[in-house]
């Protein structure tokens, strides 16, 4: 079966409630007359958004049910279909105030989401979401909601997809860079379920919105999408995916325990100097860099390139270099190729460590009693820094590989780093795990196909000098969204082969929202790229620096993340 749905997109107009009603209502039932069953409107599309005080909004809110859903309740009922509604909405016990989706059927009003993850501006009027991530289901499927800023966090979106979300309804008022979002297409996917995005655009009190509403298949791919304007996005959902998506069905929920833990409430420095224990290394200034080759099955053939990149990285005062999954060993033909930690070729690579004055990252089929792990080990003068077993196996890992039991970091001059692996970087409770440990760096050496970078045609929305406007065939990179998501830099050394690997290994900043990016990308070539990290700190008794500071791990709202550790429920 599948369900016609529609994105609505619109600028809503400040103190004129009753024209915004009347505007959204004739959108609606222009969608519903094409056939649409399921319906999205923006993020405060009744009221506008830009409110200074209860004051000001107070004329505009309503209760759920109330009158304004009572109206929309009503073109539901006429065309059989199901509706989502972004309004403020009042709690007639408290008095308080809520930024708020309805999901409304022919019946009236079937569930509520308070926006839990607030944007700057909520704080002025409205309290904070208390309705958790419910997912609610309908004859057209198992629908969750979430509000703009909500999406930043990937707890949000992966509550929906322990819960069999079928689609994700996430209305906006998105702003600061072209859309459809990163973070949007990053959440479809990795939760293997639709996403429809209903976006506003326009300016109001000076803020420009994005538009860019859209409709996001489970594999990132954007179905249908529209730009600037008033308008109706059609789109097309299969319903029933939400028991068997891949991406969710295999996560590791007993390994993601510290999801729930809230590192970051207080100040990170004096956090992690507790008992004079586990504090962060000193920060400074430094040089990393990636390498892409295509490992062989020839351990002295990929040292030698090993050396030969790590020689021109050092050359160019790189201080930290990782390598692709499987760089030193190759990939798995056999267990006679697996190589233990202690062996001659790590004891080689500890000696070019040693020589160069660097810290390398390399992937291994590790060999240990009479078992074999897909392994990434850090070396550096020191000798072996730590060395991390994939928890999140491939399909072709599992035919020979035993999953990793435990989360790696290693202290070094740059900076606090983490270790990951290729399809680790899939599942969105790693890198978080990593970040709430305090890691400024992830490393994550790879060697995968999938999934193909996303490009952007351009945008007509008159966004300020730097944020980009104009067509971008890398739009939507996995690697760049966990590093942005997470305030880390992140290392993604890829191999490269034709037909099996993608390649596109590069380095990311801490700031998704920083433009330019700053970032270096290594295309369809073997080779190397470096960056300039930086960890440093005005002299403060507080972290001046986003990767110390952590602002998205830090607005986390852990009280509603318990699914997350739970084992997957039964599909509804």
């Amino acid at each position: 079966m599948t369900v016609k749905v529609a994105a609505i997109q619109f600028e809503p107009t400040m103190f004129r409630q009753e024209e915004n009603i009347q505007a959204l209502l004739a959108l609606c039932e222009q969608a519903a007359e094409q056939g649409a069953k399921l319906l999205v409107m923006p993020e405060m599309g009744v009221s506008g958004y830009c409110w200074q005080n209860r004051e000001e909004i107070a004329p505009y809110v309503d209760t759920i049910p109330g009158k304004t859903t009572r109206r929309f309740a009503a073109l539901a009922a006429r065309y059989d279909c199901y509706l989502v509604l972004g309004m403020p909405e009042v709690d007639v016990e408290t008095g308080l105030y809520y930024n708020s989706a309805a999901l409304i059927g022919p019946s009236g009003v079937i569930g509520t989401h308070r926006k839990t993850h607030p944007y700057i501006s909520e704080p002025k009027w409205a309290a904070n979401g208390d309705k958790g991530h419910a997912v609610f289901e309908t004859p057209v499927g198992c629908i969750a909601m979430l509000i703009c800023m909500d999406i930043h966090f990937i707890e949000t979106a992966r509550l929906a997809g322990v819960q069999n979300a079928d689609v994700i309804c996430h209305i906006s008022n998105w702003l600061a860079e072209r859309t459809p979002a990163p973070y949007w297409i990053n959440r479809a996917w990795e939760n293997d379920c639709y996403l429809i995005e209903s976006n506003r655009w326009g300016l109001e009190r000076g803020v420009q919105f994005s538009g860019g509403s859209c409709v996001i298949n489970p594999d990132g791919s954007i179905q249908a999408c529209t730009d600037s304007g008033d308008g109706i996005v059609l789109g097309e959902i299969t319903p029933g995916r939400g028991e068997k998506a891949p991406r969710v069905c295999q996560r590791r929920p007993e390994k993601y325990l510290e999801l729930m833990n809230d590192s970051y409430t207080w100040n990170p420095l004096d956090f992690f100097n507790l008992y004079q224990r586990s504090s962060l290394p000193d920060g400074k200034v430094s040089e990393i860099a990636v390498g892409q080759f295509t490992p062989q099955h020839d351990v002295q053939h990929n040292l030698a390139h090993i050396r030969h990149l790590a020689t021109a990285a050092q050359e160019k005062g790189a201080e930290v270099m990782v390598f692709p999954e499987f760089s030193l060993s190759g990939p798995y033909q056999g267990p006679a190729q697996a190589l233990h930690l202690h062996g001659a070729e790590v004891a080689a690579l500890v000696q070019l460590a040693v020589s160069l004055k660097m810290t390398l990252v390399t992937g291994l089929v590790e060999a240990d009693a009479g078992q074999c792990f897909n392994t990434a080990v850090a070396v550096g003068p020191a000798g072996i820094l730590g060395a991390y077993r994939k928890i999140h196996l491939s399909e072709a890992d599992k035919t020979w590989a035993i999953p990793g039991d435990k989360w790696v970091t290693v202290d070094i001059p740059c900076g606090r780093m983490g270790l990951l692996i290729g399809e680790d970087i899939t599942f969105p409770e790693a890198g978080r795990i990593l970040a709430l440990r305090g890691c400024d760096l992830l490393a994550c050496p790879a060697a995968m196909g999938e999934p193909a970078p996303g490009a952007h045609g351009g945008s007509e929305i008159p966004h300020n000098y730097p944020i980009p406007r104009g067509a971008d065939k890398y739009h939507w990179l996995v690697p760049r969204v966990r590093a942005g998501e997470n305030n880390c830099y992140l290392a993604w050394a890829n191999s490269y082969q034709p037909g099996k690997s993608l390649g596109l290994s590069g380095i990311f900043g801490p700031d998704t929202f920083a433009f330019p990016r700053h970032e270096s990308l290594l295309l369809d070539e073997q080779g190397l790229v470096t960056l300039t990290m930086d960890t440093s700190n005005l002299d403060t008794p507080y972290p001046t620096n986003v990767v110390r500071r952590k602002d998205l791990v830090a607005m986390r709202q852990t009280n509603g993340y318990l699914p997350l550790i739970k084992a997957r429920q039964e599909p509804l």
